[in-house]
């Protein structure tokens, strides 16, 4: 069974920044511990299954990127390293002291920079979900997706043809709510979208265990592009998923689930075995 949201709210982080979450399973089970779980640009519903089936063993925060889902974004916060800093003054107000951070797409690129800011030692492993962030050998590994229309996003992003979404089925208000989200992540992906250009040669300074998983069909960041992200890291591991795309933990979510427990297990990594 799993467990739904146990709470919703929304915490000042100073400086204007205000940051909604959700959180599921038992905070108290295991004080100052947990897992950090963040979307990418498909927004906090794209990770909700994911969320849930963690909080079975876990305390799961899944935050919404301000400007998502309608949440306010303050001026100052225009990248996924502004992402990351706010993230890590999340978890000091949360207490949270060992967690694993787990992203998705642009999410994975929040929590590789999280990593290499993380100055308290709060980050104790990483979980890259088809992540964004390093710059590509070459331009066949990416897709940029600025301007394509959604049903051809979706081909792309989706192995299975059942989980692509069907855009003519969406309202209007639903329309202006995804053009806003993608808006958002534009920002934050700055001027190369998929990339920072210098995150790639900076990710040796990131020690702690980081396990790059990869829906192998994504037609968004190809498997080449995930191995080159896992040996970016020094104690980075590379777990390819067949039959998935973008968003593996979609697709093939015992599978990815799978995985994340057995490289919790390895490395004694928190809230996630």
């Amino acid at each position: 069974m799993t467990m739904p949201i146990t709470a919703t709210r929304t915490l000042d982080l100073g400086n204007g920044l205000k940051v909604t979450i959700d959180e599921r399973g038992d905070a108290a089970g295991s004080p100052g511990t947990g897992v950090l779980l963040l979307h990418g640009g498909a927004g906090p519903r794209s990770v909700a299954g994911l969320a849930a089936a963690l909080s079975e063993r876990a305390y799961v925060v899944t935050p919404t990127h301000p400007g998502f889902d309608g949440t306010p974004r303050v001026p100052w916060l225009d990248s996924a390293a502004d992402l990351a800093d706010a993230y890590l003054d999340l978890l000091e107000e949360l207490g949270l002291e060992r967690v694993t951070v787990i992203g998705n797409s642009m999410g994975g690129w929040v929590a590789s920079e999280m990593a290499l800011r993380d100055i308290g030692g709060r980050v104790e492993a990483l979980v890259l979900l088809n992540a964004t962030g390093i710059r590509p050998d070459d331009a066949t590994q990416v897709t940029d997706i600025r301007g394509l229309a959604p049903a051809e996003i979706g081909r792309l992003a989706f192995h299975d043809p059942a989980y692509r979404p069907d855009p003519a089925a969406l309202s209007e208000g639903e329309r202006a709510a995804s053009a806003a989200d993608q808006q958002a992540l534009a920002l934050y992906s700055g001027e190369h979208f998929l990339f920072g250009p210098k995150l790639r040669r900076r990710l040796h300074r990131v020690t702690v265990p980081a396990l790059v998983v990869w829906g192998e069909e994504d037609g968004v960041l190809t498997a080449e592009y995930g191995r080159a992200y896992a040996a970016a890291f020094p104690n980075g591991r590379y777990q390819p998923i067949a039959e998935a795309g973008h968003f593996p933990h979609i697709e093939r979510p015992d599978v990815v689930l799978d995985a994340i427990g057995d490289f919790a297990t390895a490395v004694a990594g928190p809230g996630v075995d």
